[in-house]
């Protein structure tokens, strides 16, 4: 009997189910979708982005420094700065003795203040630099009118090109209003500058600069009131101290906020600028509620009086107010009247820190001076 063919259909078979149990299965064919990569910047966008935020990193940088030298108020052809180009010969250094540090150092020579052709100069070649050093050693000299034009309206003049030095030079005049000290500030020649400062910070908001720089009309207004406007501020003072002793009855708060924007109204006139300065408003106004507390309570006791130029410059009323409060605390606890001292713990209270806006705190400040249930 033949059995070949049942042999090989059986070979056929066994080959079939080992090539089945050896060999992985087949895999699922994945099925590709386009993909096409996100299309990058334009240089000119980039170009753009880098004139819009170069000028701004200057800026940071200015107000981050460390308070400038009082040669800013009184230019000096002394100051001295270091020449880095200058070399020590070999004799020299032979036959000089060992002194201290500084005599190690490079040599020092003086700095010659500029030729206003200069400054105006360093303005159209974008000299920072230059402009930077003016800014430490003559500091008038960005102020200063020849012919017709001042440095900023010079560089606002020439255009887009030159926007971003025209917000360097602000930057250099918010530093200087931030960093000028007590002593300085009384001076007749501190004087003229700030009414120099308020006329170059008006011109730039005039030519619509406070739209990309926030705190421009806010620098103007601290400006005004520093160069002039100690009566007003005494004036407002005058009016929100009767408007506490009257307790809620006098809403004080909004007596206060209501003067502060009359008072930028009056000097701006555009609505926008006052919309955008809200933080300003807040702060002014809880630094007249604190001058016009601290005002009534001089009427009791004697103390010493929180300087003007304080105003509506950060925290300074705020800290000049609680230093007095912790200085007279004893005349306080045992003279004051019973709202007063309530209204003193308010205004602290409400006031401490900065993780809460200046328009949230006028609004808790209102609620409890204006409308609470009063002492």
């Amino acid at each position: 009997m033949n059995n070949s063919s049942a042999v090989q259909a059986l070979g056929k078979h066994l080959d079939l189910q080992l090539s089945n149990n050896t060999s992985p299965g087949a895999r699922t064919r994945v099925i590709s979708n386009h993909c096409l990569p996100e299309r990058l910047p334009s240089s000119g966008f980039i170009l753009r982005e880098a004139e819009d935020l170069a000028p701004r990193a200057i800026l940071r940088q200015l107000r981050r420094s460390p308070s400038p030298p009082n040669s800013e108020l009184h230019p000096r052809a002394d100051v001295p700065t270091r020449d880095h180009g200058a070399s020590h010969s070999p004799e020299t250094s032979a036959s000089s003795s060992p002194k201290s540090p500084k005599s190690q150092i490079n040599q020092i020579t003086a700095w010659t203040e500029p030729q206003p052709f200069e400054v105006f100069r360093a303005i159209e070649r974008k000299d920072l630099m230059f402009l930077m050093e003016v800014r430490d050693h003559g500091f008038p000299l960005l102020l200063r009118k020849t012919g017709n034009a001042t440095p900023l309206l010079h560089a606002m003049r020439i255009g887009q090109s030159h926007r971003d030095v025209a917000i360097v030079l602000l930057g250099a005049f918010s530093r200087y209003i931030n960093h000028l000290s007590d002593e300085d500030i009384l001076k007749p020649r501190t004087k003229m500058i700030l009414k120099a400062l308020r006329t170059n910070l008006k011109l730039a908001i005039d030519y619509g600069l406070a739209k990309s720089q926030s705190d421009l009309t806010a620098s103007f207004l601290q400006t005004l009131v520093m160069s002039e406007g100690d009566k007003w501020v005494w004036a407002q003072v005058s009016t929100i101290s009767h408007a506490l002793n009257a307790g809620t009855a006098g809403q004080p708060v909004k007596a206060a906020e209501s003067a502060v924007r009359r008072f930028a109204t009056k000097e701006l006139g555009k609505a926008d600028l006052i919309a955008a300065l809200e933080d300003y408003v807040g702060n002014a106004t809880s630094d007249l509620l604190m001058l016009a507390a601290w005002s009534n309570v001089l009427a009791t006791i004697q103390g010493e009086m929180i300087p003007f130029y304080y105003f509506a410059r950060d925290t300074r009323v705020y800290k000049a107010f609680v230093d007095r409060l912790d200085l007279h605390k004893v005349d306080i606890q045992n003279s004051l009247s019973r709202r007063l001292k309530w209204q003193l713990r308010v205004l602290r209270t409400v006031l401490e820190g900065r993780t809460t806006t200046y328009r949230r705190k006028i609004e808790l400040l209102g609620g409890e001076l204006d409308q609470g249930e009063g002492v």
